[in-house]
């Protein structure tokens, strides 16, 4: 039976963004999807002031993610794999705070994956989230020069609010430095209108579990150009889990990508997820 990838996005992402990928495996003869979490995709909020580039508004407009919880996300995730479980084995891989899910996941229903897939995501072992972005290897993310984007006060609003359409050369340039440097202009602006404006803020406290987790197979696809989450960030996840689940360690595969490049340029990435099986 078919192996069926389920691809869970990153933050303030959706599965818009996952279609060429999708199709680059369509044509490869295997099945996939990219899901939509709770209220995002076509239940995403996008204030008119979004579109109208009205910042006062938009630091008010009201957002559906408000409270959003990190278990709604797990659960509907848990669904998914479980639709599709009967057709066959099920692969979840999740990029950049979509792995958060995918651990909470693997913990949660190890016996109804096959395998799951970290691509240059979240995978928290040793500390939290907030501790890993104290860490030394956090300390080169391109995204401490990003903080421009955010539109609202997180607080008041209840989520965060981005605004990627920004004109401004200077956030622009540090948008493109940590989402795609190697993409055309063209590309970085597509990638970026691809993104929803707004995100829950809750993301778990899960770390990964050796009795539950540590008993799935699990891959690591390390983005070597990726300046979100550096590679020094993504190998220190790589060996705490590995200290973990000794008998169980990463498998480790490296694609030549930006953080958004393998979507955006997505035949390699296509080739690695298509030959698992």
């Amino acid at each position: 039976m078919s192996t069926t990838y389920v691809f869970v996005p990153g933050s303030n992402s959706n599965s818009f963004s996952y279609a060429p990928l999708l199709r680059e495996l369509a044509l490869l003869g295997r099945r996939a999807l990219a899901v939509d979490l709770p209220g995002h995709g076509y239940a995403a909020t996008v204030p008119l002031a979004y579109h109208a580039r009205d910042a006062a508004a938009l630091a008010t407009a009201p957002t559906g993610l408000a409270g959003a919880s990190h278990e709604d996300a797990v659960a509907h995730v848990v669904d998914v794999v479980r639709r599709a479980a009967e057709h066959g084995p099920v692969v979840p891989a999740g990029h950049s705070r979509g792995g958060f899910t995918v651990t909470s996941v693997a913990n949660r229903v190890p016996e109804l994956l096959s395998r799951v897939v970290y691509v240059s995501a979240w995978c928290c072992v040793d500390l939290s989230p907030a501790g890993y972005t104290a860490q030394p290897e956090y300390a080169s993310s391109a995204l401490h020069d990003t903080a421009g984007v955010l539109a609202a006060d997180p607080v008041a609003l209840g989520a965060l609010r981005m605004n990627w359409r920004t004109t401004d050369p200077a956030l622009l340039a540090a948008l493109t430095t940590a989402l795609d440097a190697g993409g055309t202009e063209s590309e970085v602006l597509i990638s970026l209108g691809l993104l929803e404006p707004d995100e829950g803020l809750d993301v778990g406290a899960d770390r990964v579990e050796a009795a539950t987790w540590g008993r799935v197979p699990h891959m690591y696809v390390r983005l070597a150009r990726d300046r979100s989450l550096p590679p020094e960030l993504q190998d220190r996840f790589i060996r705490e889990a590995d200290a973990l689940t000794p008998d169980n360690p990463f498998d480790v595969r490296t694609l030549d990508s930006s953080h958004v490049g393998f979507l955006v340029r997505p035949e390699e990435a296509a080739r690695l997820f298509a030959a698992l099986d």
